[in-house]
């Protein structure tokens, strides 16, 4: 989070970054679909009129293998009623009254909605033909404070296809390493107000993304019901785990909760205010062109604003994904990126996986194998916001901002003037610079000859483009004089700072708004 570093250095003692909330589903992909189930159960040699008392004999030898492993592991089989009881809240409540502090806490019996096949007869065939289709059935949860991962929970499908989902939070297994390592904290929920050494913290957490998933998460799911990977006998099917849902949490430790308060109004108001549908796009991985983005529209993109329990929560989202703000234990600022549509970020690989072929940029699949990926698109979209977030200033006028820029400079042994905002050409430079595609990639001298110029920069006549581009070069030269951008090195690029971020935003915020309004806002 080095852009709101720079910005309020004074007021942060650092930041870490690392996967939140992560909830994985294991699928059996033979069995999840009807065409496929036929096929194994031909392989097998099942009939479709024999399926109902095969699959009903799957379902008697999960639940009584789970109920077993709840004996032997000495924890109660818990049912409950109604599914939308809060399970990790009567699970933590149970871990209390029995005093677990790390191992197998409790296991639940609850019927949920599922995917699953049945039988049906065909009156126009006279078949009978298998279907997939939304059914209730029995859910087994198995809770568990494990002394690597820290608190979580599977939760296994008893019919047919056996679908597992596995959820882990990092942070509480993050606490499992900082007390491995020595390093003292404070744990609020899933936040650390505190930790002795952020650094270590942080290198912590990128051990985290060095595991190997299927193996671990087989043996997390083998917990629950031992028997689960022997279940189909001599025709087994292995599970293919998925990402489903991640968060990518970016926590940035204020030195008070004072500082926090202070800051996350302007924060919270600036988040809201001036992120725009290109902008979100731009937060979550979109290219934005001249204010458009690049290739087919989002089905969704919108902002919202709500209040939680810890505080308030700003969030935005495109198809699913999104990208949210918020403050959490008194001193922590929180950005945060949640992922359920991978397919909408890219990963360089072989397409199809296919050795013979080249790898290129290919959509980004659910599976855990490009779950590091994942983490690298999840902290460059919290990047990306924190960037933007940096512009917000607080008790600081516009004439404070902007005072430095409306004098002359001298540079190297060279005089530059002052520039002036609400001057034509200055104006449209400083409105050019601050636009949302030039803050991903940087942008060159021919860019802002188009912006400026329009179509003189394409005529034919050689002469009248130089001289277009030395005015541009001489402006660029201006603007790198009042610190407002640097030039990206070994390219012909330049990018804002976060000083040209700061001056860039309170200048067009200012210019936006009416004169009554400025009026009002003083008075």
């Amino acid at each position: 989070m080095k852009a709101l570093s720079e910005v309020y250095g004074d007021r942060i003692t650092g930041s870490i970054s690392g996967w939140d909330h992560l909830r994985f589903r294991g699928t059996r992909s033979w069995l999840a679909s009807a065409q496929g189930l036929g096929t194994y159960l031909n392989t097998i040699g099942i009939r479709l009129k024999q399926f109902g008392s095969w699959a009903d004999h799957l379902t008697t030898k999960v639940r009584k293998a789970c109920t077993q492993r709840a004996e032997e592991l000495g924890i109660p089989m818990i049912y409950l009623r109604k599914p939308s009881v809060d399970k990790e809240a009567e699970a933590r409540r149970v871990a209390q009254e029995r005093g677990v502090d790390t191992g197998n806490i409790c296991m639940f019996s609850v019927v949920e909605p599922c995917y699953a096949p049945s039988i049906r007869g065909n009156r126009a065939t006279q078949h009978l033909e298998l279907e997939m289709g939304l059914r209730q059935c029995v859910h087994i949860y198995q809770y568990w404070n494990d002394p690597i991962l820290g608190f979580g929970h599977t939760r296994l499908q008893s019919w047919l296809p056996l679908t597992a989902t596995l959820c882990i939070n990092g942070r509480h297994w993050l606490e499992r390493q900082l007390l491995r390592a020595g390093v003292a904290y404070v744990k609020d929920g899933n936040c650390f107000p505190f930790i002795a050494d952020l650094q270590k913290a942080q290198a912590l957490l990128d051990e985290q993304l060095q595991v190997s998933w299927t193996p671990l998460l087989n043996e997390l799911l083998t917990r629950n019901c031992p028997i689960i990977h022997d279940l189909l006998g001599d025709v087994p099917v292995d599970y293919y785990w998925s990402a489903c849902e991640t968060e990518w949490a970016s926590d940035i430790v204020f030195r008070s909760a004072r500082d926090l308060d202070q800051l996350f109004p302007s924060l919270l108001r600036y988040g809201l205010v001036t992120a725009q549908s290109p902008e979100v796009m731009r937060f979550l991985g979109r290219k934005i062109i001249r204010g458009r983005p690049a290739g087919s529209l989002p089905n969704e993109v919108g902002s919202d604003l709500r209040r939680r329990y810890e505080g308030m929560r700003l969030k935005h989202r495109v198809n699913g994904n999104a990208v949210k703000m918020y403050n959490k234990a008194g001193n922590l600022l929180r950005v945060e990126t949640t992922i359920t549509q991978p397919n909408e970020f890219k990963v360089y690989r072989r397409p199809h996986d296919d050795q013979s072929r080249p790898a290129s940029w290919q959509r980004m699949r659910k599976g855990v194998c490009d779950l590091h990926r994942r983490a690298q698109v999840s902290q460059a979209c919290n990047q990306r916001y924190s960037e933007h977030l940096a512009a917000a200033t607080i008790s600081e006028t516009l004439e404070q901002t902007a005072k430095d820029i409306c004098s002359p400079v001298t540079k190297d042994g060279r005089h530059y003037r002052a520039l002036n905002p609400w001057a034509a050409a200055d104006y449209h430079t400083l409105q050019f610079i601050a636009r949302g595609e030039t803050q991903i990639n940087g942008f060159r001298n021919r860019d802002l000859c188009g912006f400026l110029f329009g179509d003189s920069t394409t005529a034919k006549d050689p002469d009248q483009r130089r001289k277009i581009s030395g005015r541009v070069t001489r402006r660029l030269r201006l603007l790198r004089a009042h610190g407002l951008i640097k030039k990206v090195s070994r390219t012909h690029r330049y990018v804002l700072t976060a000083k040209g971020r700061k001056v860039t935003n309170a200048i067009l915020a200012a210019s936006s708004v009416d004169t009554q309004k400025l009026m009002d806002m003083v008075a």
